[in-house]
């Protein structure tokens, strides 16, 4: 959120703590500040709080970047600071910024209105055709690499283990969650697959906006997604074949090539630019924010107008397993982590399992399966995934983080 991208400090000190500033790295500048025990902008106030504001969060929360992260410090009661004159001196924003976190606050509602569009006027959302929508979701991860730099792999490196218990939930918890369920409920072929296929899907990037609501580690939560999304060109092809191969025939091979494509192509490419054209990226990086939004929003919509008809006929069917799925995830995801973890990894974790890129399984079914219908589940689960995530977020908002939660994070 824009909200943290700057922050205005006298003598830089709160409450008599010290505030420790580390100078930004040359290349992919990082402005990493803790303040310990101090008085924060958000979340609890005893909390320890660590930002990360070129890498805050990935795709729609990319305002915070190396030419607009800025800490602006009054050296004396007396003296005036060097404020820049769009900046908001209470809240340490501009109102380029405002504009974003309220849009991007306000995710659930733009889903919320999507899904009615979609469904009572899908031709004001259909024209984002399979093409299209390629290249938005394409954008969507080409956004997620511009935010990331070498220095991010390194990090997983270093928290081998914290970031691996998120990937073995999204790759392991959630698709054997997906198979159940289908089973169970004895889901007809085509939409057991559908469910299958999002279940193997990568973490999504709402699901870094859901964890920054939650108080949860929100740089923690952009490793988590960009490991699953890197994996996702083996795992996500390989589980779907396992899995639903006994149900209709999969094409494993061109799932890998569009995920390859779609996904991993793109934040390769952001990456690089971040890491050797970080002027041109941050020139590029102040507008990707507004366009992640309305992206984002689109590509939620799309699929549910898509499939409007058979929503309109059969929603309420289809609700109950995607639904399941999703509040199985979570609850899961959460209650391992506790095991190891402490509070707020253990929310990042919960939110980072339950919360995938159904954009990207919508792309697949259509792409790959014959059969509409295989599609659908992916297109419910846009509206279950946006909703519950954000739902469990504002409600964990709620419930401060222990003072002396363990911290379960490298930097």
């Amino acid at each position: 959120m824009a909200s943290i991208s700057r922050i205005v400090a006298k003598d830089c000190n709160f409450l008599s703590h010290d505030a420790v500033l580390h100078r930004p790295r040359l290349r992919g500048i990082h402005n990493h500040i803790s303040f310990r025990s101090g008085v924060t902008s958000i979340g609890d106030v005893n909390r320890p709080l660590a930002l990360d504001n070129n890498r805050f969060c990935s795709s729609i929360l990319q305002s915070l970047n190396s030419r607009s992260s800025k800490i602006v410090c009054q050296a004396a009661t007396n003296v005036p600071g060097d404020v820049p004159a769009n900046v908001d001196s209470s809240s340490g924003m501009t109102t380029y910024e405002k504009v974003i976190e309220t849009l991007t606050t306000l995710f659930p509602l733009w889903v919320i209105i999507g899904t009615v569009v979609g469904i009572y006027k899908p031709s004001a959302v259909t024209w984002l055709q399979t093409d299209l929508f390629t290249v938005g979701l394409g954008f969507l991860m080409l956004s997620m690499g511009l935010t990331l730099t070498f220095e991010d792999f390194r990090r997983c490196l270093r928290n081998p283990w914290t970031v691996g218990v998120g990937f073995l939930a999204q790759y392991l918890i959630k698709p054997m969650l997906g198979f159940f369920i289908a089973m169970t409920l004895k889901l007809s072929a085509p939409l057991a697959t559908g469910l299958i296929l999002v279940s193997c899907c990568p973490g999504g990037q709402a699901s870094n906006v859901a964890t920054y609501i939650s108080k949860g580690n929100v740089a923690l939560s952009v490793l988590m997604t960009t490991c699953s999304t890197i994996g996702a060109i083996i795992m996500t092809p390989l589980l779907t074949k396992l899995l639903a191969g006994q149900l209709v025939p999969v094409d494993a091979a061109g799932l890998a090539l569009s995920t390859f494509q779609v996904v991993l192509l793109p934040t390769i490419l952001g990456v690089l630019m971040n890491e050797y054209l970080p002027k041109f990226t941050s020139k590029i990086i102040t507008v990707t924010p507004l366009i992640g939004v309305l992206l984002t929003t689109l590509l939620c919509a799309s699929p549910i107008g898509q499939v409007a008809d058979v929503l309109k006929t059969q929603g309420l069917q289809l609700l109950l397993p995607v639904a399941a799925l999703h509040a199985a995830a979570f609850f899961i995801g959460y209650a391992i982590s506790k095991l190891s973890f402490g509070e707020s990894t253990s929310r990042t974790i919960s939110i980072e399992c339950g919360m995938q890129s159904s954009a990207l399984g919508f792309l697949l079914a259509q792409k790959h399966f014959t059969n509409p219908l295989v599609a659908v589940p992916s297109a419910v689960s846009v509206v279950c995934m946006a909703l519950g995530g954000s739902a469990l977020a504002v409600y964990w908002r709620n419930q401060p983080i222990p003072v002396d939660d363990k911290d379960d994070f490298k930097e």
